[in-house]
């Protein structure tokens, strides 16, 4: 029970490099920028120094991922009876649609069991192309540069480790999701957070970009809507971005797993819109988790360049050999299944209701409390640091804290950025209300409110 739940975590610098927080080959005691977190014990290999020569240098800066462990922690503690409302998975709470999984029962039943095509099901592939083609007004989306794959994770991996390699520098902007500077510097090249404003929901101008750019930059990972922020980027935005990637001869790893869950009209703007001139670098991550309340059935997709999906599925060829070749099924269904779409519909907009009161009751009852205005996803990503009169509480204390008075959040610090924590509204109704007693309690027991800030809100 006593001590904190979280694993040692490397604390970003607001402006500061990932690759300056990450603990040097010699093992010896990590550089200056860097503050420990303290935590759980990680894996034994990762610990016990006796086994430290037996590892590869391929995992020399590999941590283990802190929404898992903050998971697998807050799971422990319910099953050992205690009252924790977990808000922070970044799940749906709604079951599978159904004809989604009676797809996959169907599948079975007729022997789809054996390997499937390396790259994917044409039947999933062809779905996946017309869904992408409908949400970005008709673009023509060729089936045979989709690559499936076992969850967008792995998705991403493949293309950061076709397009990356040592000396490469990658950007990405922070607050980020705590996997994309491992998986980049798992490809041996180096990540580097570039720090949003929070003037502007903590998203990344091409000023910022540019900031950080040099001849070294051959990738940006841009997820949006944004895990943890919520945040969304505007069709302009993107399209700015797109040009500055043109401009530096940049890959965009485009992350829009979250696309369908958007609060503005229709989908989420994409890189997909954009023209054609602007989209030859850009490699597009999609999958069924999300949106269709699919995260266990592990499906994810990558839309590349003819030459880059060829490499990816030569490198997965090797690796996973595809993806669940029942699951496929499934999510053939989802991407094409009308009754779907409209289970689909459904959960957006309680995702959006969920949304609204935890924004509603934030305003109303924590008015100096400054956050990110969620406009996708389902992520509420809230500033802790003036919530004592110290005004230097950490997102790490907090959590604990709110572990503590029964609520199971994530401290921006995995996310590069400790000032900030991240609740995940993907809960049921009557779950929000009490999360959102429990943690206004809390915030109003630390004795302080930071003051009204206007850009965030």
């Amino acid at each position: 029970m006593g001590g904190s739940v979280f694993g040692p975590v490397d604390i970003v610098p607001a402006g500061g490099d990932y690759s300056k927080s990450r603990a040097p080959r010699s093992g010896t005691a990590p550089s200056a920028p860097c503050r420990r977190v303290r935590g759980a014990p990680l894996s034994l290999s990762l610990m016990d120094p006796t086994m430290s020569d037996a590892l590869s240098p391929n995992i020399a800066y590999l941590k283990p991922s802190e929404t898992v462990a903050i998971s697998a922690e807050t799971k422990r503690r319910r099953a050992a009876g205690e009252d924790i409302v977990d808000m922070s998975v970044g799940e749906p709470d709604f079951n599978t649609p159904r004809a989604v999984a009676e797809a996959a029962v169907k599948a079975i039943e007729k022997g789809m069991t054996r390997y499937p095509p390396n790259i994917g099901i044409a039947e999933l592939r062809a779905a996946l192309a017309r869904d992408v083609s409908l949400m970005s007004r008709g673009v023509a989306i060729n089936p045979d540069q989709i690559v499936i794959s076992n969850g967008s994770k792995q998705s991403i991996f493949n293309a950061c480790f076709t397009l990356f390699g040592p000396k490469d520098k990658v950007l990405i902007p922070a607050p980020a999701w705590v996997s994309y500077p491992q998986i980049v510097s798992l490809c041996r090249a180096e990540p580097v957070l570039v720090h949003g404003d929070p003037e502007w929901g903590l998203k990344v101008s091409v000023k910022e970009l540019e900031q950080k750019t040099d001849k070294l930059v051959k990738g940006l990972i841009l997820c949006s809507p944004c895990n943890p922020t919520g945040a969304t980027y505007s069709a302009t935005e993107i399209r700015a971005i797109a040009e500055w990637a043109k401009k530096h001869d940049v890959w965009i790893i485009a992350d829009e797993i979250y696309r369908r869950i958007y609060y503005g009209d229709g989908p989420a703007p994409s890189f997909m819109d954009l023209p054609e001139e602007l989209r030859q670098k850009v490699v597009l991550i999609y999958g069924a988790s999300k949106a269709y309340a699919m995260t266990g059935w592990r499906i994810g997709a990558a839309y590349a360049p003819m030459p880059i999906a060829k490499a990816m599925a030569a490198f997965q060829s090797h690796t996973t050999t595809g993806a669940n070749h029942p699951a496929q099924w499934a999510a053939a269904t989802a991407f094409s299944d009308e009754k779907v779409e409209q289970e689909v519909t459904k959960m957006v907009a309680a995702f959006r209701r969920r949304r609204d009161r935890v924004v509603e009751r934030f305003r109303a009852e924590a008015p100096g409390v400054e956050f990110v205005e969620p406009t996708g996803a389902f992520y509420f990503f809230f500033r802790v640091d003036g919530t004592t009169p110290e005004r230097n509480y950490t997102g790490s204390a907090f959590c604990d804290a709110a572990m503590a008075a029964g609520v199971a959040l994530v401290p921006g610090a995995a996310f590069g950025d400790d000032r900030w924590v991240r609740m995940s509204y993907a809960v049921s109704d009557k779950e929000l209300e009490t999360a959102c007693d429990r943690l206004l309690a809390l915030i109003r027991k630390l004795g302080a409110q930071a003051p009204a800030a206007s850009g965030a809100r």
